[in-house]
């Protein structure tokens, strides 16, 4: 009698596991990459600051309140373009708010006084701040020396040719090509002037340039590790020279924009602007050791300065207890970015 053999049982089948495996629920969500960006923070701060004086005062939420802010920031934004490029290669310029005072004396008086036609006089300008932001990279890079000791040197130096060269005068009569950017146009029922809108274009304009070209990933690489990036084939020296002329050409931007919401040229203005530019860059979410941060969060940074300062003014704060929360706020600012390096550490 033959045993009939008994085939093997088959497990039973199982389903397959719908659930999602452990690395895909670590992995970074788009809300999370959102929370983790520099500029997340400074611009809920704006956010909250906007409605927290919406609500304090009805004159805060309107068009030409706005346009006003923007107009009053214009100038110290601009500088704070510059600032945030070498900030980025863990510099730091101070001379910034007294070369553009420089600067603005030079077209004011070349034009006013018939040296030079009005767009000479604005390409001298331009080409003055320059030289200052050249000479600050060569002695940073080619000495070296400290950015903070060359740039506070600077301050200095800008400062006294300013006076001598005005002679302690304001710089009246201007021809108009030389307060043209603070004309206004009309937009639906606010007027807004054209120097705000070349203060936004030179945002998005180098936004994109340190974004989506090589020459901005240098920038970065070069304020993460000089060496590496040294190492990796950026010329370094040449880099970092371009950079502090480059923010010298913004600062003469500035002057420009200075004298066209002025209608003077001042030798007494900027003195604080220096300051106010790095407080921007920091509230903006710019690490001041260098190689990380952006324009966007600049821009960010110098609304900030600009909608406490108003709505302040609005509620009939003194100017005095709006500049102890300017520093308040960039205590804070320093000391987020410091606990974000430690934890990436």
């Amino acid at each position: 009698m033959t045993a009939t053999s008994t085939p093997p049982s088959t497990p039973p089948s199982t389903p397959p596991s719908t659930s999602t495996p452990y690395a895909e629920l670590k992995a970074p969500t788009t809300v999370r990459r959102l929370l983790t960006q520099p500029t997340t923070g400074p611009l809920a701060a704006l956010l909250l600051a906007c409605v927290f004086f919406s609500v304090s005062t009805d004159q805060f939420l309107t068009g030409g309140n706005f346009s006003l802010i923007v107009q009053q920031v214009m100038v110290v934004g601009t500088l704070a373009i510059g600032q945030t490029l070498i900030i980025l290669t863990a510099g730091i310029d101070l001379s910034c708010g007294a070369v553009m005072a420089f600067g603005s004396i030079v077209i004011a008086k070349m034009a006013a006084e018939g040296s030079l036609p009005p767009l000479a006089a604005i390409a001298l300008g331009l080409v003055v701040c320059g030289g200052f932001g050249l000479l600050n990279g060569a002695l940073v890079q080619k000495i070296p020396l400290p950015p903070f000791i060359v740039t506070l040197g600077m301050l200095n130096v800008a400062f006294a040719l300013t006076h001598i060269y005005s002679e302690e005068q304001t710089v009246t009569n201007l021809p108009g090509p030389l307060t043209a950017l603070g004309q206004t146009f009309p937009l639906g029922n606010t007027d807004i002037t054209y120097g705000s809108l070349v203060t936004i274009a030179l945002f998005l304009l180098l936004a994109y340039a340190l974004s989506s070209t090589g020459w901005g990933r240098h920038v970065y690489a070069l304020g993460n590790s000089p060496e590496a990036a040294r190492l990796n084939g950026i010329r370094t020296s040449r880099l970092t020279i371009g950079v502090y002329t480059a923010a010298g050409i913004l600062y003469g931007i500035a002057a420009l924009l200075l004298i066209s919401r002025t209608g003077v040229g001042d030798p007494q203005a900027g003195q604080t602007d220096n300051l106010d530019s790095i407080t921007a860059v920091v509230l903006g979410g710019t690490s001041l050791f260098g190689g990380r941060g952006s324009v966007l969060g600049t821009f960010i940074g110098v609304l900030i300065v600009g909608v406490f300062r108003n709505g302040l003014q609005l509620m009939g704060v003194a100017s005095i207890y709006q500049t102890l929360i300017t520093g308040v706020l960039v205590i804070l600012a320093v000391t987020v970015d410091q606990i974000s390096r430690k934890k990436a550490r």
